[in-house]
């Protein structure tokens, strides 16, 4: 079982995609995170949770709804957002929490 924590720098936020092979709006959040990997590069660490492999995971995350977009910064959570949500939303929430 993958853990979001896991090889994690210390510092970095992570933005953990809860998402299912099955969800369209998952398909279309998709390439919103592969724009802010472009735009951020290694400063952030993005994981990718198929609730449907991951169903503990998804169940110690409380995940409801697909997708689901978590971001955490030194094991905390800062923003837990549902549904697809646009790259400049995300760009905004994360800019701050970067060293």
């Amino acid at each position: 079982m993958p853990d979001p924590q896991e090889g994690n720098n210390m510092g970095k936020p992570v933005l953990i995609d809860f998402f299912a092979e099955w969800c369209g709006p998952c398909k279309m959040q998709t390439p919103i995170l592969e724009e802010l990997k472009g735009l951020f590069g290694d400063a952030i660490e993005i994981k990718e949770i198929d609730v449907d492999q991951n169903m503990e995971m998804a169940m110690k995350y409380g995940i409801q709804v697909v997708p689901t977009l978590i971001i955490e910064k030194d094991g905390k959570m800062e923003k837990r957002l549902e549904g697809v949500t646009p790259a400049s939303s995300l760009e905004s929430m994360i800019r701050p929490l970067l060293d």
